[in-house]
């Protein structure tokens, strides 16, 4: 049932199942029975020998582009990959003419200028018709003058603006103390990766000099000089006597007046200190950061210090690109990152949902693949939080940057294998502690079947885990991703924070998941940073009843999120943060019973939770309405209808639309599984939770 209006709270509203009588109820629960079986076997399938999953992760072209201009810059633009790379960014090419961050998304001016000089670069014509499309589709947008700083840098390397068009990046920047309110480890962590190798190529220049034939003037309306100042987008105005924006933009033309009068004290020492620090961080991880961006840096500044081709550090990360690429006939792709901690830890969620007992072989086999990624050493969140080394990463080996979200997750999934026997009502939060209680026991009852030291080793790591997610709590109760307290707004007023990424704040999201994460091993709601953690969440919720997403698109995976924490944490679902929040995706249900919403959402807040009906958000939107206390809403019947109606025969649903978010407003992503995993998950707690249900009734009815 849609409500009309979004300010009303309505009190949860159990509306009788037509499905739950008669042979109505015996098609419908067959037909869920049907579509989980389906999906197992085609989750199963997909697992790997090790006992892992890693599906494909989806960027835009800028991936591509950039892969292009590296190999331009070290004078392979016309190899085989380039070529095949550049196949597909036309192959991406909108009717317009750009290149969109997103399906359905508009045309993006930084990433359609790579494309152009990509395409230029490895041998297509200028005067084809979709280069002269692009060229005019980019010139009505403003041209290359509107390309945010980290395209101005490769624009520099390849010898088409000077760096002085480029934001200053000082390598002197690694030499601030911890203690100074501006240093690398204030900024977050994927930019501080970024930032380091990024200001070893700034202070050597790096330029490769092309014929004007393959530059692209072409798509300049004004010189480099005249271009417009960088901003981080979204930013307010700041009014008043003093600006940091102001004073970021004077201190980086005062950097440039000193180092045009090679006025640099400290950059021999400097210089030292930062390859120091990009260097020892390829240690046990896949390339610096595991991420994209930073390996194509490290790659440049790598040879500006002097590194041979040949060099271990150069093809150590030159094989990273290689590990990213996906290779086809005609074309080539690649992942911006892998993601198989994140993919194995979901999958083993949804198989626990749907029936796996921890002395199944497949989730044996995942158990133990996780609890050996484990996090056992130092990394930067160490440098202000002290706690013991501990959590998971997202790739397949990023030591020195664990998460919180991965961390929860993983937490959440080995926890979730022993839940099948819990028989507490999910829908009667009175029992929150009880379910939290028994949570860990359950689990590791079922894990000590097959071996004894395996459930040893689930309870170790999620204690040390555990221990290690509430020293990484931030001041304000919530969490952010990577560091704690990483939360120094002004940092984004500097230049070449433009990538809207700078700092790494507490969101509603992660919040959620903590909480969740916390409560299922052991955490007692009435904790104080449980209580810190509802009291984030209650503060950071929107007037009309959601949260924003951070990690996924967007209020629909952030109020999914924060009501299946502030269940945990044994909130009711007659407080009013609940019932607005579940009104919230009643009165966003589309007319077919799903849920969707295009990443649209982050620049036009007046369009959230609006955008093409997908499988995974209609997954997070029921996981939220069944947290909330909806389990017999008619609106969750009708979500679960749409899920059956719309899945493959092989057990899967279309999906081509991103859902997850890299960087609000810069970079989106579509993680292949997500359409696989999260309906899985939906249909099995809807079943389990119905079957409760029934339970709890015939419990009640007998006294």
């Amino acid at each position: 049932m849609e409500l009309d209006d979004p300010g009303r709270i309505p009190a949860p509203h159990y509306e009788t199942d037509r499905a739950n009588e008669g042979p109505a109820a015996t098609e419908f629960e067959a037909r869920i029975e049907s579509a989980l079986g389906r999906t197992r076997d085609w989750l199963l399938a997909r697992q790997q020998a090790d006992g892992h999953w890693c599906g494909e992760l989806e960027g835009d072209t800028i991936l591509g582009s950039e892969y292009i201009l590296l190999l331009a810059w070290l004078d392979r633009e016309q190899s085989p990959i380039a070529r095949k790379c550049a196949a597909y960014i036309v192959e991406k090419q909108l009717r317009t003419g750009g290149w969109a961050m997103y399906p359905g998304g508009r045309m993006d001016i930084s990433g359609s200028v790579k494309a152009y000089f990509a395409l230029k670069l490895a041998g297509h014509d200028p005067e084809a018709d979709y280069m002269r499309l692009a060229r005019q589709a980019i010139l009505a947008a403003g041209g290359a003058d509107a390309v945010n700083s980290f395209t101005r840098f490769y624009l520099a390397l390849l010898g088409q603006i000077s760096y002085d068009h480029c934001p200053a990046v000082p390598p002197e920047l690694v030499l601030l103390p911890t203690w100074s309110p501006i240093n690398i480890y204030r900024m977050s962590a994927w930019s501080r990766t970024i930032v380091v190798p990024l200001a070893i190529m700034w202070a050597y220049r790096p330029q490769r000099q092309l014929p004007a034939s393959r530059g692209i003037r072409d798509l300049f309306l004004r010189e480099p000089g005249e271009w417009p100042p960088l901003r981080c987008p979204g930013l307010s105005t700041e009014h008043g006597w003093f600006s940091w924006e102001r004073f970021f933009h004077r201190a980086d033309a005062t950097l440039k007046w000193l180092e045009a009068r090679r006025w640099r004290p400290l950059r021999r020492r400097a210089l030292a200190a930062a390859e120091r620090w990009m260097t020892t961080r390829f240690g046990h991880s896949d390339g610096l950061g595991a991420i994209f961006p930073p390996i194509i840096w490290s790659i440049v500044a790598l040879k500006c210090l002097g590194y041979d081709d040949n060099s271990a550090e150069v093809r150590y990360n030159l094989d990273q690109l290689d590990a990213l690429t996906i290779e086809q006939q005609h074309t080539a792709r690649l992942q911006p990152c892998l993601s198989p901690v994140w993919d194995t830890a979901l999958a083993l969620r949804a198989l626990a949902a749907s029936g796996s007992q921890p002395d199944d072989a497949p989730a044996s086999r995942a158990v133990s693949w996780l609890l050996d990624k484990e996090v056992t050493r130092l990394g930067d969140w160490a440098t202000y939080v002290s706690a013991p080394a501990a959590g998971w990463f997202f790739e397949y080996h990023n030591e020195f940057y664990p998460d919180v979200d991965d961390t929860a997750m993983v937490m959440i999934a080995l926890a979730e294998l022993g839940c099948q026997d819990n028989s507490v009502d999910p829908n009667c939060r009175a029992g929150a502690e009880a379910r939290a209680a028994s949570t860990v026991e359950n689990a590791l009852r079922g894990v000590s079947s097959p071996a004894p030291s395996l459930r040893r080793g689930v309870l170790a790591a999620c204690e040390r885990a555990r221990k290690w997610m509430l020293a990484m709590q931030n001041r304000d109760g919530g969490w952010g991703a990577f560091d704690r307290d990483n939360d120094a707004e002004f940092l984004c007023r500097v230049p070449f924070a433009d990538h809207n990424a700078m700092i790494d704040p507490s969101t509603p999201d992660l919040a959620g998941r903590a909480v969740e994460a916390l409560a299922m091993w052991g955490q007692r709601t009435g904790d104080a940073a449980i209580r810190r953690g509802v009291d984030f969440l209650r503060r950071s919720q929107e007037r009309d009843g959601a949260w924003q997403g951070r990690w996924g698109v967007n209020y629909i995976y952030g109020t999914w999120q924060a009501l299946v924490g502030l269940a945990a944490a044994g909130v009711p679902s007659t407080d009013p943060a609940v019932k607005r929040a579940a009104n919230w995706f009643l009165t966003h249900q589309h007319a077919c019973g799903g849920w969707g919403e295009s990443a649209d959402s982050y620049e036009q807040p007046e369009s959230r939770g609006r955008g093409p009906v997908t499988a995974s958000q209609t997954a997070w939107a029921l996981l939220g309405l069944m947290a909330a206390g909806l389990t017999n809403h008619k609106a969750v019947e009708r979500g679960i209808y749409y899920l059956l109606d719309t899945q493959r025969e092989d057990g899967g649903w279309d999906e081509l639309e991103f859902t997850g978010t890299g960087f609000p407003r810069v970079f989106y992503l579509r993680y292949h599984y997500y359409p696989i995993y999260f309906p899985l998950l939906a249909l099995s707690q809807f079943q389990r939770a119905k079957s409760e249900i029934r339970s709890h009734k015939s419990v009640v009815q007998a006294h």
